[in-house]
């Protein structure tokens, strides 16, 4: 899948994160993503998360806290958002966790980049056959750190994607 070029140089890239309920994976991917962006240097990326079945406000689990803790991120201030048309069209490329959230944005009715983030992070097309991003929620801590791992390298593959096709 090859980036599309639709934004104009000097404008943010909007990236947009999105799993079920906003409080595990997705935030887990935001504050990787936005970490890396700033060791990078790079100004002109916005990161976002949201989630298909999310209660607006609700903050990130315990588990996904102490995985991003054991890590050196704070997911304390995180508070969930609701998938909305407004978020997707804000989007250039929403990544998500499974199968049913590209399902779920594909009936905003909104046309653009949205991908399994593990099929993009390969580099193959969004509509390949690729493994969700496994579901944590009420793991074990050793389930969180797994994820934390597994989305920590997903979106640094992710980043270099987005840096080499800019």
């Amino acid at each position: 899948m090859e980036m599309d070029k639709a934004y104009e140089v000097g404008q943010p890239f909007r990236l947009l994160f999105v799993c079920t309920g906003n409080t595990c994976r997705s935030p887990m991917a935001e504050v990787i993503a936005q970490k890396k962006i700033e060791e990078c240097g790079w100004n002109n990326v916005e990161v976002r998360s949201a989630g298909i079945a999310a209660f607006d406000g609700d903050g990130a689990s315990t588990g996904a806290q102490q995985a991003a803790e054991e890590n050196g991120l704070n997911l304390n201030y995180h508070r969930a958002t609701f998938l909305n048309k407004e978020m997707v069209t804000w989007a250039d490329l929403i990544l998500v966790m499974s199968r049913t959230h590209l399902e779920a944005i594909a009936r905003f009715g909104v046309s653009g980049a949205s991908s399994l983030i593990t099929a993009f992070a390969d580099g193959r097309e969004p509509d390949t056959i690729s493994e969700s991003v496994p579901d944590p929620v009420g793991g074990t801590k050793g389930d969180y750190l797994e994820t934390f791992q597994l989305i920590e390298d997903l979106v640094i593959r992710t980043l270099e994607r987005i840096c080499s096709s800019g």
